[in-house]
């Protein structure tokens, strides 16, 4: 028989790299969130758990579970295949430790594979996220990346996180970059899987000597940022990066590349273009037309983004601000490495 696993636990022998968590839900299920770093064997296909799903509500729940012994039966072989494949010991969740995992973990001890369950499945999971965010303190310092469209904030980040700096990167975890161009070329994440990944790495995080991450407003994309993270920001030191036009340019045509997604461009733009004085705008939706992407962005920046934040700076004190100016985002990168290094934030990265 299978043994019952919770949450903490679960998740604290995952950490220790001693179990293998694998979601047995559906696909689409398994698409829309599940716990970070899970695997997905899915018992059911979304059309044979459709199938079950009008059984039992038009039909009769004895029926339904003909059915799925049915579709069960003949994918066995190599379900538990599947499951033999992946090294190590495992643990089996569904949406609520129901009859699915129920199923698979009694399936695995009857083939001899030791296999745990997550009691409450996926629920008791999200149940425990939303718990844990709703008293969470963020305890190191935080340094917030600032400044306007196309400073490099985001790629900066990037560059410091792969030298193992303690980053935040919250656009990497909404699958959104935050303006009304954000969502281009990328594919928006919803708030359970944002609050799942974000606890996961504000845990990890929680000993760092600061945590790094990017200015954000409340939302982004489709999702909203929890109040304590927002409070940190407002009470941080911030970054102020500043670099040449050319530079911003260059950087929004690598970050966005909209000579690959052109319709999501002139979409996202007509959301903002009755914003922009008309002539200005009229030129911007003619080069962004014939794919002058290099003419559009300046104009852009200048009647739209700029003007924006403005705003933020002057919400800023002084005191706050630590000035990056820089030819590039490269050199703005290592001006912030400098920068902690020399107050002894991080003497190593």
């Amino acid at each position: 028989m299978f043994q019952d696993m919770d949450v903490e636990e679960l998740l604290a022998k995952q950490d220790q790299h001693e179990i293998v968590p694998i979601d047995v839900r559906s696909p689409s299920e398994y698409r829309e969130a599940t716990i970070p770093g899970s695997l997905n064997i899915p018992i059911f296909t979304d059309e044979e758990r459709a199938e079950i799903g009008t059984l039992y509500k038009q039909v009769s729940v004895e029926a339904a579970k003909s059915r799925g012994l049915e579709i069960v039966s003949a994918k066995l072989p190599d379900f538990i295949k599947a499951f033999q494949a992946i090294p190590g010991k495992k643990a089996v969740f569904c949406w609520r430790g129901g009859m699915r995992s129920r199923t698979t973990a009694t399936l695995l001890g009857l083939m001899g594979i030791k296999a745990y369950r997550l009691n409450g499945g996926f629920r008791s999971y999200r149940r425990w996220v939303v718990e844990q965010l709703e008293q969470y303190t963020v305890q190191p310092p935080a340094y917030v990346l600032n400044g306007n469209t196309g400073n490099g904030k985001t790629y900066i980040l990037q560059q410091l996180e792969k030298q193992h700096y303690p980053v935040l990167d919250l656009e990497a975890m909404a699958g959104h970059r935050g303006s009304v161009f954000g969502g281009v070329g990328l594919t928006s994440h919803n708030q359970k899987k944002f609050d799942s990944a974000l606890l996961k790495r504000l845990l990890q995080l929680q000993d760092a000597s600061c945590v790094l991450f990017e200015a954000e407003s409340k939302r982004i994309g489709k999702i909203a940022l929890p109040d304590f993270l927002l409070s940190k920001k407002d009470a941080a030191v911030h970054f102020w990066i500043e670099l040449p036009m050319d530079q911003r340019v260059h950087q929004i045509l690598m970050d966005y590349r909209p000579e690959e997604h052109q319709e999501e461009c002139m979409r996202a733009f007509r959301r903002i273009k009755e914003r922009i004085h008309t002539p200005i705008a009229a030129e911007i939706e003619k080069f962004l037309q014939t794919g002058q992407y290099a003419e559009a962005i300046p104009l852009l920046l200048k009647h739209y983004y700029d003007p924006r934040y403005e705003h933020t700076a002057q919400t800023l004190a002084e005191s706050q601000l630590v000035r990056i100016t820089a030819k590039d985002a490269d050199e703005a990168a290592e001006q912030i490495r400098q920068y902690l290094s020399r107050e002894g934030v991080i003497r190593q990265a």
